[in-house]
């Protein structure tokens, strides 16, 4: 009877124990957690200073960003066109006067306190109406002091005093993998900030505007935030938000803005004349192929290549020759044609340049007085690269005898000599460096090409193993052409 009594006391005894320490282990557990909930997380003041950095741009950049909406007016025959592929079976008898309206919205940003605002052209493209709602929610109808198509820029202003502005950076200064925000107005939703990095300088050949030397950035840019600003770590102007590459009319990780420094100085000029007076040499030219490079001297593929000169221009005064390619101006390394024809557009009417040319192998160098370009002038696109799995040149080309009849025909001067291309064979190197039907051939490997009895004497000169240059007039359009094996 005792050992059940002392047993059952044992039993209570443990019982009592484990449930005590039990007690104590959960109550001091739940302590810590509680503790180490209310405590807040160490964070690195370096994140910390980042962080108020980018807040305190945005605070004092927003201001000087505005949202444009534009009105366009469309006739009936207009918006049949976009809205309705259908007969309206149920007024088919609508009013012929009767105009609806079509609204855009886009970004802009102030470029001085006494309001005129920098923006792209295709948000104000064709609108009747413009009106600017700053920051602080007023509203301002817009007049249009200048545009220029060219680089996709448009000035307009609005009767206001003492509104913010930004100051500009110098986008010569740029390096790629500096951190970027981009502030506008995507989708109408008003003063949104994206941040990125400058993936890319010097873009050209998006197919945006003539002259093209975009920034490309990561910083997200979609429909709304075109005129927008581009600014720096330090709240500056570096670019103006222009573009998108997408597929679905979205944000995909691409966009482009037009460097400050060009912006400045079309601006300039819209402000003070209304539009923009850019520079002009007289040639025509193309970016140079691996192909062409070899065949003209060059050790890499960089300068552009002058396939045309206009006779009287200061090109043709300055001595600069068909096949000369030019590698520098004022000291400044041409890289492509995008690059030569920025330089000359924005350098002073009046001011003489000194160019450094190639020519057969030696260096030239010639001196140029800029000329004001004239009204209407066009450059050659950029030609298709060149495949490299076939090996007969001039194999697959049907040619005949320019004739002054065929001349008059196609268009060109009833004077102009050479043979037309009649046929290009699916498959051939002529295809593939870009012949088409209707090129004429004035030039092989440096040979006037006047009659036919030359274009057969040129076939036997070649090997089957040349890489042939051919000089091409198309539709007045003179440009050179590397066919290669």
């Amino acid at each position: 009877m005792k050992k059940n009594i002392l047993l059952s006391l044992l039993i209570l005894f443990i019982g009592f124990l484990l449930g005590s320490i039990t007690y104590y282990t959960l109550s001091g557990n739940s302590h810590r957690i509680a503790k180490y909930q209310q405590r807040p997380p160490q964070i690195s003041k370096k994140i910390v200073d980042t962080s108020k950095a980018f807040s305190d741009i945005v605070e004092i950049v927003s201001p000087a960003v505005v949202n444009i909406s534009t009105t366009r007016r469309l006739s009936p025959d207009e918006r049949a066109l976009f809205y309705e592929p259908f007969y309206n079976l149920l007024d088919p008898f609508r009013e012929k006067h009767r105009r609806w309206t079509e609204k855009s919205l886009g970004s802009g940003v102030i470029v001085s306190d006494d309001g005129y605002i920098i923006t792209n052209y295709h948000v104000i493209e064709d609108s009747e109406e413009i009106v600017v709602t700053l920051y602080d929610r007023r509203s301002f109808k817009a007049k249009i002091i200048g545009v220029d198509p060219k680089t996709d820029l448009a000035l307009i202003k609005i009767r206001a005093k003492g509104l913010p502005t930004i100051p500009w950076g110098d986008s010569d200064r740029l390096k790629v993998g500096e951190f970027v925000l981009a502030i506008g107005n995507p989708f109408g939703l008003t003063h949104t900030v994206t941040m990125g990095i400058i993936s890319a300088l010097g873009r050209a050949n998006v197919g945006v505007a003539d002259y093209e030397d975009f920034i490309q950035t990561d910083a997200p840019i979609n429909p709304g935030n075109s005129g927008g600003p581009l600014v720096n770590i330090h709240g500056e102007i570096v670019g103006i938000n222009t573009a998108i590459f997408s597929q679905s009319g979205g944000y995909q990780g691409i966009g482009f803005a037009v460097p400050s420094n060009m912006v400045k100085k079309v601006m300039q000029q819209l402000k003070d004349k209304g539009r923009v007076i850019r520079g002009w040499i007289g040639v025509t030219i193309q970016d140079l192929t691996p192909e062409l490079a070899e065949e003209f001297g060059l050790k890499g593929v960089y300068g552009a290549l002058v396939s045309d000169v206009f006779k009287g221009s200061p090109a043709d005064r300055g001595g600069i020759q068909r096949g000369d390619i030019i590698v520098e101006i004022n000291g400044r390394k041409i890289k492509n044609v995008s690059s030569l024809r920025n330089l000359v557009s924005q350098s002073k009417v009046g001011s003489t340049v000194k160019i450094k040319i190639l020519r057969g192998g030696s260096i030239h160098i010639a001196k140029i007085k800029i000329a004001e370009m004239p009204s209407e002038f066009s450059e050659i696109p950029e030609l298709p690269e060149v495949r490299e799995d076939l090996n007969t040149p001039l194999s697959g080309i049907t040619v005949t005898e320019l004739t002054p009849s065929i001349a008059k025909q196609i268009g060109v001067p009833i004077n102009e000599k050479g043979v037309i291309v009649l046929d290009v064979e699916k498959g051939t190197p002529a295809e593939d460096a870009g012949l088409k039907k209707g090129d004429i051939i004035q030039e092989i490997e440096g040979k006037r090409i006047i009659r036919y009895e030359d274009w057969r004497e040129a076939l036997d000169r070649i090997k089957p193993d040349d890489t042939v240059v051919l000089f091409i007039n198309r539709q007045g359009k003179k440009f050179f052409l590397a066919l290669k094996p």
